[in-house]
């Protein structure tokens, strides 16, 4: 920005774009702080004995916080896709534009399959803007694998939900043999993938929608292309959500276990299982993208090691 001599004014306009994904990871962080230190505060002052001594278990006492820590969880998810993920597309714009940085999703030399490979699409170059296909080849294959059409057109366009040649040459299989016929224009319903398909990906995958990842990561398997990092962060999407669920869940559990120096100890134990946390879903992602183990695996495995160990501690908690 330096080099560049951005003005100040918009230095800070990018910066604050970022604010919407800080605040996302900031807020496992905080409830762990915060319900560590509201209960460590309770043990230490011995204030619990009044509300145990009144046949009030732990777990029913804390049943609020978990409550609240799973509508937190989902609010943060509907929070990422719809305000943190398109905060991240404009500052990514916006710092593309301020740095000079030209970008484009348009492809060129793409193939695709699409409706479980009975569908292939191939074509000199997709044009991002106009969502069209150039100098394209399109076939469609029957379930048993036999070609039932070829289409070769000077230009493909997507209408809405299915895709238009124009200026086409049309081969069909009929029960009289192979027809070739020209058309100015042919419909072409059964092609329904969709543009996104077809782009050119400049932007990590943490910066699409949900519907938008699927649809880039099944054209990637289809392709035969890396996928398995990709597919990992996807569910990831999903099982990080859930992270203020599992920070208020160990920290209530912890906070009742110590007889010294309640309120810093369990502040301290609560961070270090919360960065155990952290750690084996890291661990975890790896070994996914490796191919050691599924996506799937990858994404949900410290959450289920965790929500076992929290439940777990709370079930054994002092009361």
């Amino acid at each position: 920005f330096i080099d560049r001599e951005v003005p100040f004014a918009d230095i800070l306009r990018a910066q604050l774009l970022n604010v919407p994904r800080a605040l996302h990871f900031a807020l496992p962080m905080g409830l762990l702080f915060a319900v560590s230190f509201a209960l460590g505060t309770l043990y230490s002052r011995n204030e619990l004995i009044a509300v145990f001594g009144s046949g009030v278990s732990l777990r029913s006492f804390v049943l609020p916080l978990i409550v609240l820590a799973l509508g937190l969880s989902a609010a943060a998810f509907v929070f990422e896709e719809y305000v943190v993920i398109d905060a991240s597309i404009q500052k990514s714009e916006l710092e593309r534009q301020l740095l000079n940085i030209s970008s484009s999703q348009s492809n060129s030399n793409v193939t695709r399959l699409g409706s479980g490979s009975r569908r292939l699409y191939h074509a000199d170059f997709y044009n991002d803007e106009t969502a069209t296909l150039s100098s394209a080849v399109l076939v469609a294959r029957d379930e048993a694998g036999e070609i039932d059409l070829i289409v070769s057109a000077r230009s493909v366009v997507w209408v809405g939900e299915f895709w238009e040649a124009r200026s086409a040459r049309v081969f069909e299989r009929t029960a009289n043999g192979v027809e070739e016929r020209f058309s100015p224009t042919e419909q072409l319903p059964g092609f329904s993938l969709p543009p996104a398909a077809f782009r050119r990906i400049g932007r990590d995958i943490e910066e699409m929608r949900l519907e938008e990842a699927r649809i880039w990561i099944e054209s990637q398997r289809l392709a035969g292309l890396p996928y398995r990092e990709e597919l990992t962060q996807y569910h990831e999407r999903f099982s990080f959500a859930l992270t203020p669920f599992i920070v208020v869940l160990i920290a209530t559990a912890i906070g009742g276990r110590f007889r010294k120096n309640i309120l810093l100890m369990s502040l301290l134990v609560s961070l270090g299982v919360s960065v155990g946390y952290y750690v084996v879903q890291m661990i975890s992602g790896l070994l996914a993208v490796s191919g050691r183990i599924s996506p799937i695996m990858g994404a949900w495995a410290g959450v289920a090691l965790f929500v076992v160990i929290g439940g777990s501690l709370l079930r054994l908690s002092r009361t």
